[in-house]
């Protein structure tokens, strides 16, 4: 069922009803502004009247204390109704608009105030303190496709912020009709940059740029709107079974989305777990790998330890080796040298030993050896026959008898 445009109004109420008329309405419009009835009249100005005729009457007549005390029962009477009524009461959370022979001169603030002369009236109340709700559906909204949306709901909030401009310048009525028309056009206006299938996605959509568009036209009103919203969208009947039909496409489609994503998921999650197992085995292998790269590691540090050692064993036997034929060839030099030296040594012995006994075999031969004989001629004469014939007698016998070499002179013949 479509709800209607709220109503705006103003009422002329007394001032009893008030408060009931700016909280609740009247027949179900919004009532924002209530004209007061003026309850003071000129009753008072009667009894004054008569207050002074009794005076005028004890003025001139016998009845003088009679006629004082009428006199002073209607003044005093008509001094109490005109303070009853002068007194003006504002309620909490209104402002009246005060006028001065129906020009307005100002405010009066809520509280009790005194309007002492006839001519100071109080032209309206208005409700300055209430957030007013104002419902507006607008009907055949066009969207960007030219498409007629069944009805669009608007919502909003105002506040009337300065009365004395709402009512100088507009008025309850007056605005009732400016605010429609501003919403209408906003609706309007935002409608046509919609499409047809996204029209449910004004509801509850930000609305703050039409809110500041009817803030910057009703400013001048001395209004200004503190919320809006738009609650609700009804699409075409024809379009609406359209969409329907649509959603039941959609509905399948996200089911057979959502069996697809299943099966996806199974599908992931099987190909996750060969992954994982995959994951696990090539780890797995990956460790055997290590494993045997840190055996073949260490097999070859073995291996080249054991070369190693081997080659400084070696190196080791070729440098003993070198050393032992070096200290050998060194050894055997020395030995040379002091044989050598030895030879030398005993080749001086020998000599000298052999000389020693070259030495004792010529003394054994010299004490064996016959003793010579010299036989001394005369110088410048050569041996005579007779000289060797006679030394060939003598030395049979004196190699006989001596041992050693006897000098002798033979002499000459």
């Amino acid at each position: 069922m479509t709800r209607e445009f709220s109503k705006i109004k103003e009422s002329l109420a007394s001032w009893g009803d008030i408060r009931q008329l700016l909280r609740g309405g009247e027949q179900g419009q919004l009532v924002p502004v209530v004209i007061p009835k003026d309850r003071r009249g000129f009753a008072w100005m009667a009894l004054v009247f008569l207050a002074l005729y009794f005076a005028g009457m004890a003025a001139l007549t016998d009845l003088t204390v009679m006629a004082a005390l009428a006199a002073l029962f209607f003044l005093v009477v008509a001094l109490v109704t005109m303070w009853r009524k002068a007194i003006i009461e504002i309620e909490e959370g209104t402002t009246g608009v005060r006028s001065r022979w129906g020009a307005i001169t100002g405010t009066l603030p809520p509280g009790r105030h005194y309007l002492w002369l006839p001519w100071d009236r109080v032209d309206a109340v208005v409700d300055t303190s209430t957030e007013i709700p104002y419902s507006a559906p607008i009907v055949a909204c066009p969207t960007a496709e030219n498409v007629p949306l069944k009805s669009i709901e608007f919502f909003l909030k105002f506040r009337i912020v300065d009365p004395v401009a709402f009512v100088r310048t507009i008025g309850a009525g007056n605005f009732d009709l400016v605010l429609s028309s501003a919403v209408q056009d906003a609706i309007r206006q935002r409608s046509r940059r919609v499409n047809t299938e996204r029209a449910y996605d004004l509801r509850g959509s930000d609305v703050g740029d039409m809110q500041d568009a009817l803030n910057r036209q009703l400013g001048r009103y001395g209004v200004r709107i503190t919320g809006a919203n738009i609650p609700d969208v009804q699409l075409p009947d024809q379009y609406q079974q359209h969409l329907a039909t649509r959603e039941k496409v959609a509905k399948e489609l996200s089911a057979y989305e959502r069996e697809w994503e299943l099966t996806r998921k199974r599908r992931i999650d099987t190909l996750l777990m060969e992954i994982e197992r995959s994951k696990k085995t090539r780890d797995a292998r990956v460790v055997e790998v290590k494993a045997a790269h840190n055996t073949a590691r260490k097999n070859v540090a073995r291996m080249l330890e054991e070369q190693e050692t081997e080659a400084q064993r070696v190196t080791w036997e070729i440098e003993a080796r070198g050393r032992a034929d070096l200290t050998s060839a060194e050894n055997e030099a020395k030995a040379l040298r002091r044989l050598a030296e030895s030879y030398r040594d005993n080749r001086a012995v020998l000599q000298y030993e052999l000389a020693r006994r070259r030495l004792d075999v010529g003394a054994k031969l010299a004490e064996n050896a016959p003793q010579p004989l010299i036989v001394r001629t005369q110088q410048g004469q050569s041996d005579s026959a007779l000289s060797t014939l006679l030394l060939a007698q003598l030395l049979p016998r004196i190699s006989g008898t001596g041992n050693g070499p006897v000098n002798g002179h033979i002499p000459s013949a």
